[in-house]
């Protein structure tokens, strides 16, 4: 691991981040959160039956006895969110292993008119894979089967309850990668991942999944078998269903299988964390490094002091100095020397420029993923420090930290701490607020302030998580109404009944 010589630049974090940090204060959210319905007393419950004993016994008759679960401490993590924000009380939690199971039960289901929640790994931090109400939780846990990997063409097909870090370690031994890289990769599930069209960190190179999934198989909520599961890339025949599914957190039908176009493993990676001064200085390393480094760029994130301090909350090191920002760069390639000869390049021109005050370079894989480990654990440090409000936002790159700055001087002294962080290269911000309790004052200065912000600068109010269930009543700020009634239209065209993952994604009213 080199180091780049520097001058060390201290951030002047909040007072109150600092009073937490310098106690060594860990926090952590309550086991149990106050029930969804008691948060949102005005949403109500839909017109869904309630599960019987003549459901629970069809239920069997599908899945052998044991998948079919009632035991509550089973099914009390299910209920709640990974933010353990949000708690249902479903009291069936059913676990098919065939597409088959999963069209008998959607179909039984709606014809009872009893409401389905999917669930993957349960990661997502909208409130999209969790009931509300009592709607029966569907896990696709069981359902990890690796169908074949085409080791010419490079297209994986996988089930959807396949865990991502386990795909992307079953294709490094036979020389490929997934195209998709999350903090969450070592529980959440390639199903899950399509449904909330996933970014990750490695979208800056391999793009989006609607890109990379050539296929896909799903079930729609009368239990009707749905299989694009082409694994041709090019594919020209009218309208392209997967589409419908890639984004839709649910909703329109459950994911079952993908088939996946997953890229050659690099033969080198190099890993960069850089410190600078000023966001503006962030930028034109971000420019150079994509003028310089072309084609190898395979990763950019932006950390801001705050965000790197809180990953020390769960025991991780900062491998370099104390620095306003920070740019993780991560290039990869087929030819060693070539990469190392670009990134030293650019090294020099930073340097040069003055742009870089700190930095480390590793080429050794525990010590890139020492580096990594910081970017990826900023969310659950923060988790320790107190409760966590998460936004997850696009906005235009230039301005993409003029947001924190703001709430900095709008409600700084309110909070323990405001941090932002992301994916610089397609210009999301992941914007974390930090107090030390749920505080409803705090949440109405938050609520819709930011995502009227976003909307003034032409953003998105939701860049990679999804609508899922806290966002419902803010997506015409993203949307027109035109579209959201066109998405209204094609839901009650799937779901009739309305039975799949209701109040999620589109607002009731």
């Amino acid at each position: 691991m080199a180091m780049l010589k520097g001058v060390r630049n201290v951030f002047n974090i909040s007072p109150r981040f600092a009073a937490v940090y310098f106690k060594n204060v860990v926090r952590g959210l309550s086991s149990e959160p106050p029930l969804t319905s008691e948060q949102y007393p005005d949403l109500k419950r839909g017109p869904y039956s309630e599960v019987t004993n003549d459901d629970l016994a069809k239920f069997s008759s599908i899945l052998d006895p044991h998948r079919v679960v009632q035991d509550p401490e089973e099914i009390a993590p299910r209920n709640m969110d990974w933010m353990k924000s949000l708690r249902g009380t479903s009291n069936v939690l059913l676990k098919p292993k065939t597409t088959q199971e999963i069209s008998e039960i959607l179909a039984y289901c709606n014809s009872r008119k009893i409401a389905v929640v999917p669930q993957s790994g349960n990661t997502g931090l909208v409130g999209g894979s969790m009931p509300v109400f009592d709607e029966v939780i569907l896990s696709l846990g069981l359902m990890d089967n690796i169908i074949s990997i085409d080791d010419i063409s490079g297209i994986l097909v996988c089930q959807a309850g396949c865990i991502l870090e386990k795909l992307d370690q079953f294709l490094s031994e036979r020389g490929f990668m997934m195209p998709l890289d999350l903090g969450a990769k070592g529980s959440c599930m390639i199903g899950g991942n399509i449904a909330t069209n996933a970014g990750g960190l490695r979208l800056l190179r391999y793009g989006s999944l609607h890109g990379t999934v050539l296929g896909l198989e799903a079930v729609l909520p009368n239990g009707q078998i749905i299989d694009t599961l082409s694994t041709c890339r090019k594919d020209n025949t009218g309208y392209h269903l997967k589409h419908m599914f890639i984004g839709s957190e649910g909703t329109l039908g459950v994911i079952t299988a993908a088939s996946i176009m997953v890229p050659y493993l690099p033969r080198s990676i190099n890993v960069a964390l850089l410190g600078c001064q000023s966001f503006e200085d962030l930028q034109r390393i971000f420019k150079a490094a994509k003028s310089m480094l072309g084609e190898v760029l395979s990763a950019f994130e932006m950390m801001d002091y705050d965000s790197v301090k809180a990953s020390e909350f769960i025991g991780l090191q900062n491998p370099i100095g104390e620095n306003n920002f920070y740019a993780l760069i991560e290039t990869s390639g087929s030819d060693a020397a070539h990469d190392e000869e670009k990134l030293t390049a650019l090294m020099e021109w930073l340097m040069n420029e003055d742009l870089v005050q700190d930095g480390t370079i590793a080429t050794d894989k525990q010590k890139m993923t020492n580096i990594w480990a910081v970017r990826e654990n900023i969310a659950a440090g923060l988790l320790e420090i107190g409760y966590v409000y998460k936004y997850d936002v696009s906005i235009p790159v230039p301005r993409l930290y003029e947001i924190v700055e703001d709430l900095r001087n709008k409600i700084g002294d309110k909070v323990i701490t405001i941090v932002g962080y992301g994916h610089i290269g397609d210009g999301n911000l992941h914007l974390n607020i930090v107090t030390e309790e749920h505080d409803p004052k705090v949440h109405q200065l938050l609520e819709p302030y930011i995502f009227e912000w976003v909307r003034d600068c032409e953003g998105s109010i939701s860049a990679e998580h999804g609508i899922g269930f806290k966002k419902t009543k803010y997506l015409h700020y993203s949307k027109s109404m035109e579209c959201i009634n066109i998405m209204k239209d094609l839901k009650k065209m799937f779901d009739p009944n309305g039975i799949l993952n209701p109040y999620k994604v589109l607002p009731n009213k």
